[in-house]
């Protein structure tokens, strides 16, 4: 994917959507506030290479990769939590198996969906002490890392719109933008 800043920030770019057969839809949505993204899949395989051109053709200050945060959801905050207080395996597993795999499953949604989950909360206080922990963990930020094909193309350096966080590995090809 591909996003790129115009340089006029207007609701109608200075783009015609049909000399680069582009979705038109995405041009004319009159309940779209910012605009319209370039979404252009390129094959994992050559992807640093294509981000390498851009990042050499507008100017590195001018590119940067998007940043992607983790958060700890339900079950990996519970298994993370079991981990640190030293809780055997299968021990914490038990616990974390009674959270349901939808998408989006919350602790608070867990419970009401798993009758076991309140019973064993109430009756061991080990449970308790781990799931009280998780509850206070839930959705915290646990990793940053860079989206698979995001960049950000701006039309001056990236720093006029958005901070950056640098990786370990440093601003290659890029910045990464947080």
């Amino acid at each position: 994917m591909l996003v790129r800043w115009w340089r006029t920030r207007s609701k109608s770019p200075d783009l015609d959507p049909l000399e680069f057969d582009l979705l038109f839809e995405r041009f004319l949505n009159p309940e779209r506030v910012s605009m319209p993204d370039f979404d252009v899949d390129f094959c994992m395989e050559k992807r640093d290479q294509v981000i390498e051109h851009v990042a050499d053709m507008y100017g590195r200050d001018a590119v940067s990769q998007i940043i992607t945060f983790g958060t700890m959801a339900a079950k990996a905050v519970i298994r993370d939590v079991g981990r640190v207080l030293g809780h055997p395996y299968g021990f914490v597993d038990r616990i974390s198996k009674l959270v349901p795999p939808d998408p989006g499953m919350t602790l608070a949604k867990a419970f009401e969906a798993e009758p076991q989950l309140p019973e064993i909360y109430e009756a061991d206080e080990e449970v308790k002490a781990l799931i009280d922990m998780a509850r206070k963990l839930e959705g915290v930020t646990r990793n940053a890392g860079k989206h698979a094909g995001g960049v950000v193309i701006a039309p001056t350096k990236i720093t006029d719109f958005a901070p950056l966080y640098c990786d370990e590995a440093g601003p290659s090809p890029g910045h990464t933008v947080r």
